[in-house]
């Protein structure tokens, strides 16, 4: 799959890909009550212009960089305000493939 094919509300998406921006991690309160932190990043395949906002959530943060090859197994697409994002979930798998 390619990032240019992604559409809102898609489900076990597969995709490889490149971090080409890395976002500012920042804390949020859940629903539940909890802390998380979370940080968007800019996934890229080539096969658009500016690619896909990618939400990763506490542990799959660290050591994620800009240059970063990844293959996301299982993940979603969602829309929020317009823009789509993909997202690993706790259901998906994140798997650096090389580093820059």
């Amino acid at each position: 799959m390619q990032v240019k094919e992604l559409r809102d509300g898609m489900k076990r998406v597969d995709i490889e890909g490149m971090i080409t921006a890395v976002g500012e991690t920042r804390e949020v309160t859940l629903k539940t009550g909890g802390q998380a932190r979370v940080a968007d990043f800019v996934f890229d395949d080539g096969s658009t212009e500016k690619g896909i906002k990618l939400t990763l959530w506490d542990d799959q943060i660290d050591g994620i960089e800009e240059g970063d090859k990844l293959r996301i197994t299982n993940g979603y697409v969602r829309s929020f305000m317009g823009e789509l994002y993909l997202t690993v979930g706790k259901y998906g798998k994140l798997e650096k493939i090389n580093s820059a």
